[in-house]
Order: C-alpha cells, then structure tokens, then sequence
C-alpha cells in the first residue's frame, strides 16, 4: 500500500506546474525517467498494466501536442538532410545486425528484432515487427530490454556529448533521432537541448518511424507468414495534420501555447511511467550477446551518424 502512495505522489510531483510559479522546469524529461527508474529498481511497480498501456497512449497524444509548436515549411527545410540519412541508417543497421548476430550465435529472431529497435524507433518497432516474426515472449522481452536500457543512458548522455562537440540546435536534433531508439527519449533529448532541436529531433524521428511499414512488409516474406498485420503508427499521420493546422489555419496563440505546455507535460509523464516500467528482472533477461549486440549497433549508428551530421549540416 505504501508504495502505491509513494507512486502517486511521484506521479504529482512529475506533473506539477513549476513553471507556471516563474520556477525553471525541474522536472526534465531525464530527471522524470531517472525518478521513475529508481523507483522501478528500490519498489516494485504496482501497476504494470497501467504503465504499458498508459505510456503508449500518452506518448502519442504527446508528439501529435507538439505538432501544434511546428510549421510545415520551417520543419521540412531543417529535417530535410535528415531524412537522407534516416535511409542509409535503417538499411545499414538491419544488415549489420542480422550479420552479427549471426556471429555472436544469437537467436535469429532476436538479433532481427534489436535490429529493428535499433534502426527505427525502439520498443514500436519491436512491439510491430514481433508478431509478424512470431517471436516468443522471451524473445521479445530481450530484445526490449536490450533496447531500452541503452535509450535510457542515451537520454542523459547525448545532450552533454552534443555540447561538447559544440553541435547547433538542427545538428543535434537530426543526430539525437538518427541514434536514440525510442520516439520518447528522442524528444526528450531534444527538448533538452532547445526548441529547434525538438522540433526537427521529432520530424526526422517520425519520418524514420514511417519505416516500420515498409520493415513489417519485408519481414513477412523474410520470415514467410503472409498471415501477420502490419501496425500502421497512425499517430504520425495525426502530428503531420496538427502541423499544417498550426502552420495554416492560424489558431490563437493562447491556444498553441496551452497545447504545446500539456503535450511537454505529457512527455515527461510518459518517461516517468517508462522509467517506472523497468525491473532488474528485465535487465537479468537481456544477457550478455544480445547487450553486446545492441551496444555494437548503437556506437556504430552512434558515432557514423555524429561525424556525418557534422560534415553536412
């Protein structure tokens, strides 16, 4: 009972309006899921079902809240050499990984699978390419793991690596979306970093996350089950229409500020609530091979992606 109370008032303190009191935001989207990691670790999670569910949901609604802060023409300009890059990253990643997977003796479902979270959006592209693969739970909750442990030390590292090779704002939100995993944490570095590195960290992420369809359609015929769906992100589709309703219909300022703030709020929730989602029973399952595996593809997008960002933009 304790703890449930403890969860609550974590859950208030995230949410509390500090910056409407005239105080800077304390609650950072990196301080968010740091409190709910340590909560995760020292408590167990009372309700792992509301955090699932409640993080997926609330995150979409999120990144659609932020389309109404972007204008169209601004945002394809500054995404534009991201969008490039995001091609030549997501191939170069799923034939790394499955090459060395297969070196590392690493089931084949599971190498595919961190492949997949590395080069496209984390935990969505894991959770839509799964059943297509019809990986077993074992295997999926590795390759989350996996996944996630390296997109929750990535939040809190890349903002100081960005200003220590003295990136500008647009540099480090196209690197942030090319070499984070998930949506979440990619927006949360960029809101880290400056409001222009927000808004082209979320356009050129979901421009990348858009690779889930063509990915769900290839590994169908690579794993032969023409029976699987395919999971359609449509809430990409909805933060490009709030996009070029803030960019043409001219909404009242109070109303785009207010819209901006609950879709920030939002986010840094949702990186409590993942935060809150990790167990040291997760991070046991996840093993050494396929850390190894995850951490290779990591450094290697990590590090091609930066030098490559700063010789072109």
């Amino acid at each position: 009972m304790a703890h449930k109370i403890i969860y609550c008032v974590l859950i208030a303190l995230v949410l509390f309006p500090f910056d409407l009191l005239g105080l800077n935001n304390i609650i950072t989207p990196a301080i968010a899921l740091f409190i709910g990691l340590m909560f995760a670790i020292l408590l167990k999670n009372p309700f792992p079902k509301f955090n699932k569910k409640t993080s997926k949901y609330l995150l979409q609604a999120s990144v659609i809240g932020l389309g109404f802060g972007m204008n169209v023409t601004e945002s394809l300009k500054s995404g534009s050499e991201g969008m490039v890059f995001t091609i030549v990253s997501v191939l170069g990643v799923m034939v790394l990984g499955v090459l060395i997977g297969s070196w590392l003796h690493i089931n084949r479902k599971t190498s595919y699978l961190i492949a997949s979270g590395t080069a496209i959006c984390g935990g969505s592209a894991i959770a839509a390419v799964g059943p297509i693969l019809k990986a077993d739970e074992n295997e999926m909750a590795v390759s989350l793991g996996a996944v996630f442990i390296l997109n929750a030390i990535a939040l809190f590292i890349f903002p100081s690596i960005g200003h220590y090779f003295e990136l500008n704002e647009i540099q480090f939100g196209t690197w942030a979306a090319i070499a984070i995993h998930d949506t979440s944490s990619v927006v949360g570095a960029g809101e880290a970093y400056g409001q222009l590195a927000l808004q082209t960290a979320t356009l050129v992420k979901l421009t990348r996350a858009l690779w889930i369809i063509p990915l769900a359609i290839v590994s169908m015929f690579i794993f032969r089950d023409k029976s699987s769906k395919i999971v359609i992100p449509w809430f990409i589709f909805l933060f490009i229409i709030a996009m070029i309703i803030n960019t043409y219909c001219n909404l009242p300022q109070q109303l785009t500020t207010l819209l901006l703030w609950i879709a920030k709020k939002g986010l840094v929730l949702t990186l409590f609530l993942i935060g809150a989602s990790l167990s040291l029973n997760t991070i046991k399952k996840v093993g050494t091979k396929p850390l190894i595996l995850a951490v290779v593809l990591w450094i290697i997008i990590g590090i091609s992606s930066l030098f490559i960002v700063i010789a072109t933009i």
